[in-house]
């Protein structure tokens, strides 16, 4: 009779990241949008685990002049960002 091991799964140490860039060029030379302004935005509205504005190490957001990065664990979907910056745009 012969005996089996169990399988073992083993967790990677990696995470899948998304990384998204908006690049904000136009409007802010256009002077119709402050890209700190919108960085703020993102950070108070985006939702992680149901909770607005509260980020912690699931998502970061930087600004680069006039483009803001945002990096994300899965799943995380660009839609969400695009409904957002038009959410901001309406708000103006």
């Amino acid at each position: 009779m012969s005996t089996t091991k169990p399988k073992t799964v083993k967790k990677s140490g990696k995470k899948n990241i998304s990384k998204y860039t908006i690049d904000l060029l136009a409007p802010v030379e256009d002077k119709v949008l402050d890209p700190a302004n919108f960085e703020k935005f993102l950070h108070d509205k985006i939702k992680v685990n149901g909770k607005a504005g509260d980020l912690g190490e699931k998502v970061t957001i930087t600004r680069d002049k006039a483009k803001v990065l945002v990096a994300a664990e899965q799943p995380f979907s660009k839609r969400y960002l695009k409904y957002l910056t038009k959410k901001y745009l309406k708000k103006q």
